[in-house]
């Protein structure tokens, strides 16, 4: 059974050979997939985002990170998943962390936010492909289709990004890789626009940072969970 101890590290060249393959398959399945699936169906681009996202990005990321871990020589045990993906059970300090990362997350992206509705008006945020109008009667099925498609994007995220990627990228990086993974977790994201990128600016760098200054990958699961679950049912009903 292979051990921490033996993880080897993931530099530049390793790190951007994930995160620029990942990014162009999200670029081209919601600049070109999403958009045809919808014209020809004329369902709303959301039901298809939830859809394709699920099975031809979040999904295969999941497999991406299981095929490292062969790689490394690791099986998918308990062993793995405490100590080489850092799912450990969560302390008083984790908590600390992560609700002062909640909160720094959630002031800093009102500032980008609010800033930006300064320099160029009232947008809408949101990527074309995932723009929809609250739920109405008969719309409610979507919230069926989203939920899957919410537990692949969170996992196959946290899975391969803070579980499998990050632990490698701090023995290259040292105390700076959060840097680094936030630079290709940003990348990954370039397809959403830059409004919204800049608005997740915040959650990219202080998450990255937090789950490396813990060492626990269940922070990245409440904190990106946490914030996407949330937004996305306020949106739904008219909250936000």
């Amino acid at each position: 059974m292979n051990t921490t101890s033996e993880i080897k590290k993931l530099g530049i060249a390793g790190s951007f050979a994930i995160y620029v393959p990942a990014s162009m398959v999200m670029f081209f399945l919601t600049k070109y997939a999403i958009p045809y699936l919808s014209n020809i169906t004329g369902q709303e681009t959301i039901l298809f985002w939830f859809i394709v996202a699920g099975a031809g990005i979040f999904a295969p990321l999941i497999i991406t990170g299981l095929l490292v871990l062969k790689l490394e020589g690791f099986g998918l045990s308990k062993h793995t998943i405490v100590n080489r993906l850092r799912f450990r059970k969560i302390t008083k300090r984790d908590i600390v962390w992560c609700i002062a990362g909640l909160l720094a997350v959630g002031l800093f992206s009102m500032i980008i936010m609010k800033g930006l509705e300064l320099l160029i008006g009232k947008f809408d945020h949101s990527p074309v492909f995932m723009s929809f109008e609250p739920l109405t009667s008969g719309r409610y099925w979507l919230l069926l289709v989203w939920f899957p498609y919410w537990i692949l994007n969170i996992l196959g995220e946290e899975f391969l990004w803070r579980g499998v990627m990050l632990p490698r990228q701090e023995i290259a990086f040292g105390k700076h890789a959060w840097i680094i993974h936030g630079f290709g977790w940003g990348l990954f994201h370039i397809a959403f626009g830059w409004q919204l990128l800049l608005t997740l600016i915040p959650l990219i760098f202080i998450q990255s940072y937090i789950v490396q200054k813990t060492k626990n990958s269940w922070i990245g699961v409440i904190m990106h969970g946490g914030l996407n679950g949330p937004s996305f049912i306020a949106i739904c009903f008219g909250a936000i």
